[in-house]
């Protein structure tokens, strides 16, 4: 290790920050935060700082409402530290409802072990300046198979339930 001036030690710099808002933080955190950086390097992106919010659809509602104008929940939010930026760093914030997780799970029969990194990964990517709108959105959304098909082994998250 590097030692450090006034006598620290170099300590890993925390690029992945999880919380918590009005749901019980599922079991594997830790084990999130590395699909995270694994996913990053592996879409090519480095020197970013990425914090997520897993939450409820009331909090998710809210932030949708007052970032979007939009009243109704969301699986996914992503705010980009400069907004309409493209390439690297990546950095922002993600909001993920637990409550949408679960149903687009039971919807399109997945376990949500594999819906949560489909919501997180997407949410990197919008957060790298990539959109699915027209035109472009091919794009991302080929980017977001082709990581979740490199990553497919990953756990990132002890589920609760099926």
């Amino acid at each position: 290790m590097k030692k450090m001036p006034f006598g620290g030690s170099r300590r890993r710099e925390r690029l992945v920050e999880i919380a918590t808002d009005g749901v019980p933080a599922p079991g594997g955190l830790a084990r999130m935060a590395r699909f995270c950086e694994k996913s990053l390097r592996e879409a090519g992106f480095s020197g970013w700082k990425v914090s997520i919010l897993l939450c409820d659809d009331e909090r998710i509602t809210a932030l949708n409402h007052r970032y979007r104008r939009r009243h109704e929940a969301t699986d996914v939010l992503s705010f980009p530290e400069e907004d309409g930026r493209t390439g690297e760093p990546v950095a922002g914030d993600i909001a993920i409802s637990l409550d949408a997780l679960r149903r687009n799970a039971a919807e399109f029969d997945v376990q949500e072990n594999d819906e949560m990194k489909r919501l997180l990964v997407h949410g990197l990517l919008h957060l790298a300046g990539m959109n699915h709108g027209r035109g472009t959105g091919g794009v991302m959304l080929a980017l977001q198979e082709r990581l979740l098909d490199t990553l497919q082994s990953e756990k990132v998250f002890r589920e609760t339930r099926k």
